[in-house]
């Protein structure tokens, strides 16, 4: 991290996300400070924001639940302006609304274009990791503002795999998580496969699995993020046919939503591993080195 960035420069962390962001702000080598939050019995959020500023601040939180965080990033986001603030990078490990990116039916919010066009209102530069991109490809038509960096975690997965387990077979459970099975298996020259996914509805989905020799294997299921944990479940009991020596699921961003964690050991996943890019119990692997570098290519 240049001296330059150092000295004109203040990471500011919220509650909920604290640990990761002061892991973040020794990593890149920048003061780290809290933003004070306090919720009033109505559930309004009071803000306070470490004075005074630099002109250049990291405001690091991730988004699950995001509806009241947003709320909080846009008060932290305003204020910092308001103190004069000249240059705002988000780092936001999970990025929320990045799904909806078109209206599927009359009437429906693109909530993508939305709520990125609300943080390109108050950030000049974001950086996040494994956004949950579909029809629009590149981050920055997402969130219009320069630079918008989209990094994979698949660089920190494929370490931990190879100190994990003996040569693991990776499993995408559906097409759409090949992109991240395959740069893993590449990055260490594991064996992997694809599944294909139908999806019924929010809670149903039919999995196939491809022909392929799972018996006695150590198969992980590799996904950038479990909600419902469905489709991690359903490819799980498929697997558990074939008498593999164990299975993991590793996955970008924890959401887990439910008793999608208990049903997933209830079907045979004897690991459950993530980042801590949504701080969960199965966090296992830590963004900060690979933020950090991101960070040092958005000094002003």
């Amino acid at each position: 991290m240049s001296s330059q960035l150092n000295d004109s420069c203040l990471l500011i962390g919220f509650p909920d996300y604290r640990e990761p962001a002061q892991r973040l702000a020794r990593a890149a080598g920048i003061p780290y400070a809290d933003a004070l939050i306090h919720y009033f019995p109505d559930g309004e959020t009071r803000l306070r924001l470490p004075e005074p500023l630099p002109g250049h601040i990291v405001l690091c939180q991730t988004l699950d639940h995001p509806n009241s965080r947003l709320v909080e990033l846009v008060l932290a986001a305003a204020t910092a302006r308001d103190l004069g603030v000249k240059h705002i990078t988000l780092v936001a490990p999970y990025l929320c609304y990045m799904r909806q990116d078109k209206a599927f039916h009359p009437g429906e919010a693109v909530s993508q274009r939305i709520v990125g066009t609300l943080l390109s209102q108050w950030i000049d530069a974001l950086i996040t990791v494994d956004s949950h991109l579909h029809r629009v490809h590149q981050l920055q038509d997402a969130v219009p503002v320069n630079p918008a960096i989209n990094l994979t975690a698949t660089p920190v997965m494929s370490a931990f795999l190879e100190k994990q387990t003996d040569n693991p077979f990776l499993v995408g459970p559906d097409e759409e998580s090949e992109q991240w099975v395959a740069a893993i298996a590449r990055d260490r020259d594991f064996d992997y496969c694809v599944a294909r996914k139908e999806r019924f509805g929010d809670q149903q989905v039919r999995v196939s699995l491809p022909k392929a020799d799972y018996r006695n294997r150590h198969v992980v299921l590799v996904d950038d993020v479990a909600s419902t944990g469905r489709t991690l479940e359903e490819a799980t009991l498929g697997l558990a046919n074939f008498k593999p020596a164990s299975i993991s699921v590793l996955v970008t961003h924890a959401l887990f939503v439910g008793d999608a964690q208990e049903r997933l050991r209830r079907a045979g996943v004897s690991h459950i591993w993530s980042t801590d890019a949504i701080p969960h119990s199965s966090n296992a692997l830590h963004l900060d080195r690979l933020l950090a570098k991101a960070l040092d290519g958005c000094r002003i």
